[in-house]
């Protein structure tokens, strides 16, 4: 027993030791500022998750694929509910959540993302976790490899794994700006550090490694933000304050709900997004994993339905966070050089320079607790993806499980590493949070309804509804990707489509894969689903 427990903490030991070289060599060879009671938090911090993650691997009952991508279906309520709300509580909802709240021409109507989230999560548990964990599918491209056959579903594998990517950029994207602003270390060092660890211990650990580490993330999640909270409130004079004061910048946008007396003629683009996040919160196997770990049927609908209201309640914090920072008169009074550059930087501004060190030292933990607890899950759902719907059935069909468990840790390292670079490159946190899911939303939602509700649907039919989603989607382009508008929708306004197009898109590809499998049942006959086997 010794010897099992001192070889899984050696990787954490080494861990902790590259870790304070790396302080050591901030220190005395550069110039950096860098903040270090929080610096040393974070040491200890990612060594006690790294060590969690490790050790994870000896909980597994067998190194096969179904123990690494869903500890073996054997994820109780309490863990299920705390790993499903960490996922989507992550770096991107916090920071994002703040962003929003307090960026000049948004507010608290443009704060759409952790309700959103919230009632997919919901939506999702009463309608499709009961029968996706009834047909024990591994994955959530399962369902549409039966219906649409195994070539249909490697590409719709593309639009997931392209949500799963950009969702762990959006992460690892807010962690970097965090710890550039509260530890004075340079956004680059922070963003390839993170998720470093996390990609190890994932590979590592899988699942279990996953469920563990959300535990103690999303614990440390809801404490620190708290203990934030009254020492911000109390550096620009209490709530009541903040919040009069937050009326009077904002006027209509300070409320949850939209009016076209605010909006104008933003109206219609705002519940294109509503619903984007709604029902494009659903189709992500990040969701699918936790509800296909679950021990049975009714677990996965309950930890959905629990997860949803606990991600209600960590928008909270956030939100009063952008209040704040909107009721600061003069930054540079708490001692920032200046204003924050961009509004994405708002939660780090507050936590940094609102609160005693201590505090921001604990809020810091509290952000990363937040954005590895994301990280991990989403590298390991698309992973998940890439080993066994794309690579068993199209490269190695005869693959066995030892073979496949290799395939999926080395999928680990290839995502992850790419989902790095992409964070590299992008600057606004939300952009790319509503990205994410506008893909899944336009181009897989309406497979997802069809592959599990429409006994007809087949392949013909999912095709032509891809293709017709995809056109109208990106023919209303896309200012996060460069893509310009190709199709001319009504309501264009500054080179932005306010049209709901979006909504038009999945609607559109919905009817289509709906009519042209009807008209295609001698051609392409309809497969009934069946449980998922190896």
């Amino acid at each position: 027993m010794n010897q099992k427990y001192l070889k899984n903490l050696m990787p954490t030991v080494v861990l902790m030791g590259l870790l304070g070289l790396a302080g050591l060599y901030l220190y005395f060879f550069t110039d950096t500022q860098v903040f270090w009671s929080g610096y040393i938090t974070m040491m200890f911090f990612y060594g006690l998750i790294f060590f969690m993650g490790t050790y994870a691997a000896t909980l597994r009952q067998s190194d096969s694929a179904t123990d690494v991508m869903l500890a073996g279906r054997n994820i109780p309520l309490w863990i299920a509910v705390f790993t499903m709300s960490a996922t989507w509580v992550g770096g991107g909802y916090i920071n994002g959540t703040a962003e929003y709240t307090y960026a000049d021409g948004y507010g608290l109507t443009w704060v759409q993302a952790p309700w959103g989230y919230a009632m997919s999560l919901i939506i999702g548990g009463l309608f499709f976790a009961r029968k996706m964990r009834r047909y024990e599918f591994k994955t959530m491209l399962d369902p549409l490899g039966q219906r649409y056959g195994k070539r249909m579903a490697a590409l719709l594998f593309i639009p997931a794994l392209s949500g799963e990517i950009f969702w762990t950029a959006a992460i690892l994207t807010a962690l970097g700006a965090t710890f550039a602003t509260v530890l004075g270390l340079d956004i680059q060092t922070a963003i390839v550090l993170s998720s470093l660890i996390a990609i190890a211990y994932t590979a590592i650990g899988g699942l279990w490694a996953v469920a563990l580490t959300d535990i103690v993330q999303m614990i440390l999640l809801f404490l620190g933000l708290i203990i934030v909270l009254p020492y911000a409130l109390d550096s620009v004079g209490g709530w009541d304050h903040a919040w009069s004061l937050y009326k009077e910048q904002k006027g209509g946008l300070a409320s949850f709900f939209p009016s076209k007396e605010t909006l104008g003629s933003y109206y219609w683009n705002w519940w294109d997004y509503a619903l984007l996040l709604m029902f494009g919160g659903i189709p992500w196997q990040v969701y699918f994993q936790r509800v296909l770990s679950s021990k049975n049927e009714n677990t996965a609908v309950r930890l959905s339905i629990i997860a949803g209201v606990v991600c209600l309640l960590a928008a909270i914090p956030p939100i009063m966070i952008g209040v704040i920072g909107g009721a600061v008169p003069s930054w540079e009074s708490y001692g920032a050089a200046a204003a924050p550059s961009e509004a994405a930087l708002v939660l780090p501004y507050v936590v940094r320079y609102l609160t005693p060190d201590i505090v921001a030292t604990i809020g810091l933990g509290a952000i990363a607790a937040a954005v590895m607890s994301s990280v991990d899950s989403s590298i390991l759902s698309a992973s998940s993806m890439a080993s066994w719907n794309v690579y068993r059935p199209l490269v190695k069909p005869n693959i066995s499980n030892e073979g496949l468990t290799k395939v999926i840790k080395r999928c680990i390292w290839i995502i992850g590493i790419t989902a790095t670079i992409l964070a590299l490159k992008i600057t606004s946190v939300y952009a790319l949070w509503f990205l994410c899911s506008d893909f899944v939303y336009c181009l897989l939602f309406p497979q997802l309804v069809t592959a599990l509700f429409d006994k007809k649907a087949n392949a013909w039919g999912s095709f032509a509804g891809f293709v017709v989603a995809f056109i109208l989607r990106f023919g209303g382009g896309d200012a996060t990707l460069g893509i310009p508008i190709l199709i001319d929708y009504p309501m264009i306004e500054d080179g932005v489509v306010l049209f709901p197009f979006r909504t038009l898109a999945m609607l559109s590809g919905l009817l289509t894969i709906i009519i042209v499998s009807r008209l295609t049942q001698k051609q392409s006959p309809p497969v009934a689903l069946q449980k998922a086997k190896l």
